[in-house]
C-alpha cells in the first residue's frame, strides 16, 4: 500500500512540468533542482577522483532521498498531522526568536566585572547547597622508584616535620617518577584514584583519613602519601575549591535576574501604551 501511494504521488509529481529557475542543476526532484553551486567544500582537495565521485553521488542521493520522504509525508499524512508539526515548527521559530533577542539584550546590558566580595557574598548565601557529592582531599605524596639511590633522603625530607626539608623536596623532583607536593588544595577524589593507583573506591575509606601518612610499595616503586585534610560526602564543599566555578555561576544568576526584569519591563511597557490589555 505504502509503495503505491508513493508511486502515484510521483508519477503525478514527474508529470507536471518544472518551472523552478536553476542556473547549472546536477540534479532534479520532480520540480526541485540542486544547483551545484550546493556542492562546494564537500570534497577534501586531498581526496582521490574516485573518492570526490563517490562523495558527490553520495551527497545527491541523500539530497533526492529527503526531498523524496518530504514530498511522501506532504501526500500521505493527515491535515492534523501536518497542522500538529507546522504549530510546532512555529513554536520552534518563535522560541529561537525570543532566544536570541534576550541574549542580544543581556549581553549588551550585563555587568561581567565580578570582584571578590560578590564571589564570597554569593558563596555565603548559598553555601548550604553547595554540597560534596563524592569525597574532597587535600593531600601530599610522591612516588620513588625503589632502587634510586636518593630513596632514603626523599622520604627523610617527606616524612620530616620541617618545612624547609618538606619544601626542597621541589628541588628533586626530577628524582621522583610522579609527585604533587602542595597540600594545602582541595582535589576531588577522582583524581586522587588516577594519581594512587592502588587505591579503590573500596578501600579509599582505609587511606584517606584526615592526618593518615602511609606508604604503598609494589615491585617497582613505593608511594609516599600524607593526607592533611579530608571531606565526606554530604560536607559543605570548600569556598576555594568552588571559587574557579563561582564566576559562571555569578553571571548566570545575573542573567536570570535580568532576563526576568526585561519580561517584567515588556509587559508593563506594553500595558502602559495600551498595547496589551486583559478582557474581563
Amino acid at each position: 500500500m505504502l509503495v503505491l501511494l508513493l508511486g502515484g504521488l510521483f508519477m503525478a509529481s514527474c508529470n507536471q512540468k518544472e518551472n523552478q529557475s536553476i542556473e547549472d542543476p546536477v540534479a532534479r526532484v520532480n520540480k526541485e533542482y540542486l544547483d551545484r553551486s550546493e556542492l562546494q567544500n564537500i570534497v577534501s582537495l586531498k581526496s582521490t577522483h574516485k573518492d570526490s565521485v563517490a562523495i558527490v553521488h553520495s551527497f545527491i542521493d541523500k539530497w533526492a532521498t529527503k526531498r523524496l520522504l518530504i514530498e511522501a509525508a506532504e501526500f500521505n499524512l493527515s491535515d492534523d498531522k501536518k497542522s500538529e508539526i507546522n504549530a510546532l515548527v512555529e513554536q520552534f521559530k518563535s522560541d529561537l526568536l525570543i532566544k536570541a533577542y534576550l541574549e542580544k539584550l543581556v549581553q549588551q546590558s550585563i555587568d561581567t566585572i565580578i570582584s571578590e566580595k560578590d564571589l564570597e557574598t554569593y558563596y555565603n548565601n548559598l553555601k548550604n547547597s553547595f554540597l560534596v557529592d563524592d569525597m574532597l582531599v587535600k593531600m601530599a605524596y610522591v612516588n620513588v622508584l625503589n632502587d634510586n639511590t636518593n630513596y632514603n633522603k626523599i622520604k627523610k625530607k617527606f616524612t620530616s616535620s620541617k618545612k624547609e626539608e618538606f619544601d626542597d623536596l621541589e628541588n628533586m623532583s626530577l628524582q621522583m617518577k610522579s609527585y604533587a607536593l602542595n597540600d594545602s588544595i582541595w582535589v576531588n577524589v577522582n583524581q586522587v584514584y588516577e594519581k594512587l593507583p592502588f587505591l579503590t573506591v573500596d578501600n579509599k575509606s582505609t587511606y584517606l583519613k584526615s592526618g593518615n601518612y602511609f606508604e604503598v610499595q609494589d615491585d617497582h616503586s613505593t608511594y609516599f602519601v600524607k593526607i592533611n585534610q579530608v571531606l565526606e560526602r554530604g560536607s559543605i564543599t570548600p569556598y576555594d575549591y568552588l571559587k574557579p566555578s563561582l564566576k559562571q555561576m555569578v553571571l548566570n544568576d545575573r542573567k536570570m535576574r535580568m532576563l526576568k526584569e526585561i519580561e517584567e519591563d515588556i509587559l508593563k511597557d506594553a500595558k502602559k501604551n495600551k498595547r496589551y490589555e486583559i478582557f474581563k
